[in-house]
């Protein structure tokens, strides 16, 4: 290991947020993102004055990021004041995400065929791609996680892994993986859409103490 990889520290996103509290309780811990669900069909999703409220109460250096699945423009552009960064769950073209004039990242589900090097070409203007798992059907949030030895040793694009992230098996992924970010919402929650503080803090703490290994 290189003195640099040895400095690298994992970035963590907390996404599915829905009540105050557990923003308090992530900003608290240092989470980097929260993520605010922006698709209707989700249990965890918000609309847009529940997103204002909860936005606007997150402090300065935590990223808001906003979880669309191929929504119209109209929906994304009417989001925009609330949130810093996008994330893409549907099958939006590389223009698309790149057309409102803010930092965005691609979810690319790993079903088989797929062809991470040829994603990372495609979507080469995201900030990264997160990889999740794969369900027919479902555009992510499945609570399950993937084969991490899919995911290549050098891409061109930071990883930011998601799919079934637990404070249980977290550590084990970061030392695997070695990804840029962490992207968790069903294994810190007491129930869909209301987040368990002692299992933020864990994940949290598992995810320092694979950094520090």
């Amino acid at each position: 290991m290189t003195h640099t990889e040895s400095m690298q520290r994992t970035r963590i996103k907390f996404c599915g947020f829905t009540r105050q509290d557990d923003i308090d309780t992530a900003v608290a811990l240092g989470v980097d993102a929260l993520g605010f669900v922006m698709w209707s069909k989700s249990s965890r999703s918000v609309g847009i004055e529940q997103l204002a409220a909860l936005a606007a109460k997150v402090p300065a250096f935590v990223s808001r990021v906003g979880l669309f699945v191929d929504p119209s423009a109209k929906w994304v552009e009417a989001c925009l004041p609330h949130l810093d960064l996008l994330q893409f769950h549907g099958d939006e073209t590389p223009e698309f995400c790149a057309s409102f004039d803010r930092p965005w990242i691609k979810a690319l589900r790993m079903r088989d065929t797929i062809d991470l090097a040829f994603e990372a070409e495609r979507y080469a203007q995201s900030q990264a791609l997160l990889l999740d798992a794969y369900r027919p059907g479902t555009p992510g949030g499945t609570g399950e996680s993937f084969d991490w030895s899919r995911i290549p040793a050098t891409l061109a694009k930071p990883v930011i892994l998601a799919g079934g992230l637990t404070p249980e098996n977290v550590s084990q992924a970061v030392h695997q993986v070695r990804p840029y970010a962490v992207d968790v919402s069903g294994g810190i929650e007491a129930s869909r859409g209301c987040k368990d503080a002692s299992r933020m803090a864990s994940f949290v703490r598992q995810v320092a103490s694979a950094d520090a290994r």
